[in-house]
């Protein structure tokens, strides 16, 4: 008993040790993206676009939402990633480092720069 205690204790700390570095996000995000990659190009290629296909129903009564998977992840996740980057400009404009004029100048003509330029070489006109 006491024998797994120790390892449940030591697999805890493991896990937040691999949780609490910074990079966790992005190692477990590159290893989804390579297991798709193979997913999709393998034998089983078919179940991935099928996944992607397979309606998801959320409602209750009449209001019922019935999309596909992917649609799900492209309108509410991608959402939400927005917001949250949104909260994070909000927080480093009021009290971060981009709270003086001096230290947002840059990234604020950077980005005006970046859309007259996008601008400049797309077909569409404002």
């Amino acid at each position: 008993m006491v024998k797994q205690k120790i390892k449940k204790n030591r697999l805890s700390d493991l896990l937040s040790q691999f949780t609490g570095n910074a990079a966790t996000s992005g190692i477990i995000l590159i290893a989804i993206v390579i297991i798709a990659i193979i997913w999709a190009n393998s034998n089983f290629g078919e179940s991935y676009f099928m996944l992607w296909e397979k309606k998801i129903v959320i409602g209750f009564g009449d209001a019922v939402l019935s999309k596909p998977l992917l649609l799900w992840i492209n309108d509410g996740l991608m959402a939400m990633f927005f917001f949250v980057i949104g909260l994070e400009i909000k927080r480093e404009v009021m009290a971060g480092e981009l709270s003086s004029w001096k230290q947002a100048s840059m990234p604020i003509f950077a980005a005006i720069g970046e859309c007259c330029f996008l601008l400049r070489f797309t077909s569409c006109s404002i």
